[in-house]
């Protein structure tokens, strides 16, 4: 009986794989010199450095130190949104919101640990808040995805956000109550993805009574 020949994976999946983890070591290496010595006084040249690979290779990943700042953050935003899509048409705005971000937490640790440490994701976020230039590139990020988050709750509605402004002041609160928690986690000892799931789920217990409402029904 003929021993089996074992099957080599194919050339395109091993280049993925090559490029993700040069992706993920670059995006590493940049937050760790960004909260080590200040974002303004890291250049790419170290960046790529770090990594051992040219400044080149590392504009084919990201156009400049800001992409590369907000990836992990963009990474988890990307699975809130994908949560949210997914959410039952029946559940009402707030419900469909809050079990989007809570679902997404479940597994969104390990996503960023397959990347960076929790530890790091949070000393970046300090770095952001801290950081005039990023924040206002923070500020500007949160209002685009307030506004495609408030653009998807109206369709799932059956609303048109420009006429109605319900959905805007729906997201608006949420992605508050969102703000805080992380600040606060931010700021705190415990660095662990429970610690930032379980004060997102104590703040929105605070928000739904004053705001969850059926939208269905005729005023």
């Amino acid at each position: 009986m003929a021993t089996p020949t074992p099957q080599t994976a194919p050339a395109g999946g091993l280049r993925a794989r090559k490029k993700q983890r040069t992706r993920d070591a670059l995006i590493r290496a940049a937050l760790e010199l960004f909260t080590e010595q200040g974002y303004e006084a890291t250049t790419v040249d170290e960046i790529a450095e770090a990594v051992d690979v040219s400044q080149r290779t590392y504009f084919r990943y990201f156009a400049n130190k800001e992409d590369v700042a907000f990836a992990v953050q963009e990474m988890v935003e990307a699975r809130f949104m994908a949560e949210l899509t997914a959410r039952p048409a029946t559940e009402a705005p707030l419900t469909a919101l809050r079990s989007a971000v809570m679902v997404a937490w479940d597994d969104i640790g390990s996503a960023i640990e397959s990347v960076i440490p929790v530890e790091l994701h949070m000393r970046s976020y300090q770095m952001i808040e801290s950081t005039p230039a990023l924040m206002a590139v923070h500020l500007r990020r949160s209002s685009e995805l307030e506004e495609q988050i408030a653009r998807l709750i109206a369709g799932r509605e059956g609303l048109d956000v420009d006429a109605d402004p319900r959905p805007r002041v729906l997201v608006a609160a949420f992605c508050g109550v969102m703000r805080v928690a992380g600040k606060i986690w931010g700021e705190g000892a415990d660095c662990s993805v429970a610690s930032i799931r379980e004060l997102t789920q104590s703040y929105l217990d605070h928000m739904a009574p004053a705001i969850d409402d059926d939208w269905r029904t005729p005023r």
